[in-house]
């Protein structure tokens, strides 16, 4: 295969590519490998056994309801041991199962990346520009993620693996469809452009494979009919490096010998060309489920995660950009995925930062569960101002829209930036009325609004620790939150007075994603308490502007090799406050063992499984109220959270309540009466939580 660097030069030498590496490719590539393991299921009487066309979602959570969300490049190992062996390690799983974590979410372990040749290039995006089934080397093998999968098993956990339904590398699949071999060019969101046209498109610069388009040039392709043009939205844009979601390849020979130039869809990164989920050939559809049957039926996956599942349908509209969030093909993708996953006899769920419109429209017979991107920004504000106005906001919207809190994943921090986006308020709704903070407001003013105050206490001059994630965030860690929100500008000398109160702050946090209905995850950051790296550590990572590097430093889960400066993967070792979990569990005080005491009441009474009847008006701005009701009768249970650090004291009315005690569940101690009227008075210290039970469940 040759790449022409001067395609228009009438001397530029073109020939087909060799056979014996087209050979090569199809035997590396997912669409073929796929088509092969299909062939497992035709015809097979368990692919009929289980309830498919409706999600699970509290089935999934009863299976696992406490996740513990990994990063792999980020994971210290022992002296010559992969992160898969690592992750399976029994030391690990003891102290796991000891906090009370259900299930490892592995994030994306299969090799992704790129192919140059026959030589893999690494990946350009925390290996979610997937390019093979098989596992990473840099991980370690197959036969580890199953011994993982056993071991957790052992310990009554499940393993959560990844598919990633919008887009790939650029590995065998891309290549062979560059080439216009057999049925590949359909896999992808890929056009041909006519010799005449070529002059229209930028010359590829040497040593690149593709180059991406001005939007005068997008729009040129578009008025020409080639491509749907424009999005709303520019993921990852960057001045002079990504400024649409448009790339041009340089001049291909094909296996039929007939030269061509493609321009091709990324919602991501260039590298990540995106997937065609309408084509006549079908062949993306193949490839996914593919991918996802090999999850669960060769590595023992019980659960996965859809991955940018909301961009899989785009159109071009008469005016304006494309549509492409919240497109219907998108809605209809995922239920072909999550239905086969069921039938499959897994669980899956949806990594989905869209409208509330769209997680409740994509949630009907798709993936059975959402990670809670809907009130994980209202969290954070509510900490970062002490004013719990916007999160209650959130919760009620999310009532409006008939999304059951059961369904969702409440989490701290995971591998992404903490979303600013907020594009509920900037697409659908920008012109929807609001009131917030006694004013009416518009959506996208309100957006406005929100954002600024957020970028603002969380990074530049008051918390120079975090940066900005180009147009998407913050990039930052869970305690570099925490101590933004309290005010701390250096983090380099934390005075041990400081360490206990962002522990205090951290419990905090974990007590509103946990005393809810639904499955609650948190990381191994979160788990050993890092701050984020020096930028000047990852600065070679960061060169396209991706900022997150800084959050995903190296940590060491339970003390396998204290001397180790990086991960295997090369990422600095975070500075971290709470140290090994395992060294952690030792000591009463410590967060694990905060954890593990709030994560055995939320078991003990069932909280994940409740149903969330009410979450009342307040008068303190600190203070945040969910009432639920207890699963098989065990009556009422309040979580009650003071989000300020003022002591704060209040009376709260729940209608039509039965009078009777009222029991501090995490002390097991009788704390008042609930009155005949059904007031209930809460009593909090600064950065405080409570879960009360009242006996007897609530008219709903």
């Amino acid at each position: 295969m040759r790449l022409c660097s001067h395609p228009l030069k009438s001397d530029t030498p073109m020939t087909q590519p060799d056979a014996k590496y087209i050979r090569w490719l199809v035997e590396q590539s997912m669409l073929s490998n796929a088509k092969q393991f299909a062939t497992n299921y035709a015809g097979q009487g368990r692919m009929w056994q289980r309830p498919y066309a409706e999600t699970q979602p509290r089935d999934a959570s009863r299976l696992a309801s406490a996740w513990f969300t990994a990063y792999p490049a980020a994971i210290i190992t022992r002296e010559n041991e992969s992160v898969l062996r690592t992750l399976g390690d029994d030391q690990l799983w003891q102290a796991l199962s000891a906090i009370g974590i259900q299930g490892l979410h592995t994030g994306p372990m299969k090799l992704a990346g790129g192919l140059r040749g026959r030589e893999v290039t690494p990946t350009i995006d925390g290996s979610f520009d997937r390019i093979s089934f098989a596992i990473d080397p840099a991980f370690g093998t197959q036969e580890e993620f199953v011994t993982m999968s056993q071991v957790a098993a052992a310990h009554h956990a499940v393993i959560i693996d990844d598919i990633v339904p919008a887009h790939t590398g650029k590995g065998a699949d891309f290549h062979l469809a560059t080439l216009h071999y057999e049925d590949y060019p359909g896999i992808y969101h890929m056009v041909e452009i006519a010799p005449q046209d070529w002059p229209l498109l930028p010359d590829v610069p040497a040593g690149r494979e593709a180059v991406n388009l001005a939007p005068a040039t997008v729009d040129l392709l578009r008025d020409k009919g080639y491509i749907v043009g424009q999005l709303r939205r520019v993921i990852f844009f960057e001045p002079g490096v990504k400024e649409t979601d448009w790339s041009a390849t340089d001049v291909i020979v094909g296996v039929d010998g007939v030269a061509r130039r493609w321009v091709y869809l990324h919602y991501f990164k260039e590298g990540q060309p995106s997937l065609n989920w309408l084509d006549p050939t079908f062949a993306a559809q193949q490839m996914i489920i593919g991918d996802a049957l090999h999850s669960l039926d060769t590595l023992g996956a019980r659960i996965l995660r859809l991955d940018a599942n909301g961009f899989l349908g785009v159109e071009r509209r008469p005016q304006g950009p494309a549509w492409s969030e919240g497109h219907p093909l998108s809605v209809v993708g995922n239920r072909l995925i999550a239905g086969m996953v069921r039938k499959a006899n897994g669980f899956s769920f949806q990594e989905l930062n869209l409208t509330v419109d769209d997680i409740a429209a994509m949630s009907q017979g798709g993936a059975d569960l959402s990670y809670d991107f809907i009130t994980r920004p209202a969290y954070h504000h509510a900490l970062l101002t002490g004013n719990t106005e916007f999160l209650r906001l959130m919760l009620k919207t999310m009532r409006e829209y008939g999304i059951d809190p059961a369904s969702l994943i409440h989490a701290l921090q995971n591998h992404d930036e903490l979303t600013l986006e907020l594009v509920h308020f900037w697409t659908l709704h920008a012109h929807d009325t609001y009131t917030y903070g006694g004013q009416s407001w518009s959506g996208e003013a309100l957006r406005e609004h929100l954002r600024a105050t957020i970028y603002e206490k969380l990074s530049g001059e008051n918390a120079p620790y975090n940066l900005r994630f180009v147009t998407n965030g913050v990039a930052c860690t869970t305690v570099s939150v925490i101590t933004a929100a309290l005010g701390i500008r250096d983090i380099t000398q934390l005075t041990e007075q400081q360490k206990a109160e962002i522990q205090r702050v951290h419990l905090l946090l974990v007590m509103y994603n946990a005393f809810q209905p639904g499955v609650f995850a948190l990381s191994g950051w979160d788990l050993v308490g890092a701050l984020p790296l020096p930028p000047a550590t990852v600065a070679a990572l960061m060169t396209d502007g991706d900022t997150r590097w800084i959050e995903r430093g190296a940590y060491d889960l339970v003390n396998v090799n204290p001397d180790a400066a990086t991960s295997q993967a090369g990422l600095p070792r975070a500075t971290t406050l709470y140290g090994p979990v395992d060294e952690q569990l030792k000591q009463p005080g410590s967060f694990a063992s905060q954890l593990r005491r709030l994560l055995a009441v939320r078991q003990a009474y069932g909280i994940y499984a409740s149903k969330q009847v009410l979450v009342p008006e307040v008068t303190n701005p600190g203070l945040l109220v969910m009432v639920h009701e207890l699963p098989d009768a065990r009556g009422t249970q309040v979580t009650a959270l003071n989000f300020g650090p003022t002591p704060l004291e209040e009376t709260i009315v729940l209608p039509n309540a039965q009078p009777g005690p009222v029991t501090d569940m995490l002390n097991a101690t009788v704390v008042g009466e609930l009155s005949q009227r059904g007031e209930l008075h809460i009593r909090l210290g600064g950065y405080a939580g409570l879960s009360l039970l009242i006996a007897g469940a609530l008219p709903t």
